[in-house]
């Protein structure tokens, strides 16, 4: 029967059959590295034995879930300080104005909202058909503003130069909504895109360091497995060989 061939272990430089280790240049790169990197006389045709090769990948493994906690540590540290610098609070618009009001805006608000509806029009022209009607026809005996209804037009003065002040009053109020409204979606919008920078990285660091990192885990287990597996045939071998001798003799 034909002895195994032998080669030496690059980490106890003790001699084993070449079934039961690997040459360094069958390994992953990153493995390969991390061996040189500790045994700096190693080359890619050095051979490890399974049982070093094992606490390697063990160590690799360790070295990427804590690599990949840490990482994730940093960002969820980056995205708590945003949240908690950004002490901004949404407020509600409607509310701060309806408490601040007073009496006066309250009142320019109403003539506001009624000398824009079709019900002052309405009155309005009304009103101001029956004033000439009853100046022109005579009706009753009225005759309080004959034509040309000087009297009427100073009336609609009269209210024009009243009504515009209060109307700009409430359009005053309008302006105060709308530039509450904006700052508010300025720091609402402001607020979102920081978190959503913080989340992004977190997406991205997920897609090209964990994803990666997990699928290289799994290949790694599957790899100990494989070798585990190698090595309880080759016992199992070893075991029948020697209950074969012990027949024969």
């Amino acid at each position: 029967m034909a002895e195994p061939k032998l080669a030496t272990c690059i980490v106890d430089d003790r001699s084993y059959p070449i079934e039961a280790g690997m040459f360094l240049y069958e390994l992953e790169k990153p493995l390969y590295n991390q061996i040189k990197n500790e045994h700096h006389s190693a080359t890619p045709k050095s051979f490890i034995c399974d049982h070093h090769l094992l606490d390697y990948r063990i160590g690799r493994i360790d070295q990427m879930i804590h690599s990949d906690d840490l990482h994730n540590q940093r960002i969820n540290r980056r995205l708590t300080k945003a949240l908690q610098d950004d002490n901004y609070e949404v407020t509600d618009v409607n509310k701060i104005l309806r408490d601040t009001q007073t009496f006066g805006e309250r009142v320019s608000d109403a003539v506001a909202r009624f000398g824009g509806s079709w019900t002052f029009i309405l009155i309005f022209v009304a009103i101001l058909v029956v004033w000439m009607f009853l100046n022109v026809t005579h009706l009753f005996g009225v005759k309080f503003d004959p034509y040309p209804f000087i009297l009427l037009n100073l009336f609609l003065s009269c209210i024009a130069a009243i009504q515009a002040p209060i109307i700009m009053m409430s359009q005053n109020r309008s302006a105060d909504r709308d530039r509450m409204d904006a700052e508010n979606d300025f720091h609402v919008n402001l607020k979102s895109e920081h978190e959503l920078r913080i989340l992004h990285a977190k997406l991205d660091h997920l897609n090209q360091s964990q994803l990666p990192h997990a699928l290289e885990v799994s290949r790694l287990q599957l790899e100990m497995l494989g070798e585990i597996r190698a090595e309880i045939e080759r016992l199992r071998q070893e075991h029948e060989r020697l209950n074969q001798s012990k027949e024969e003799s």
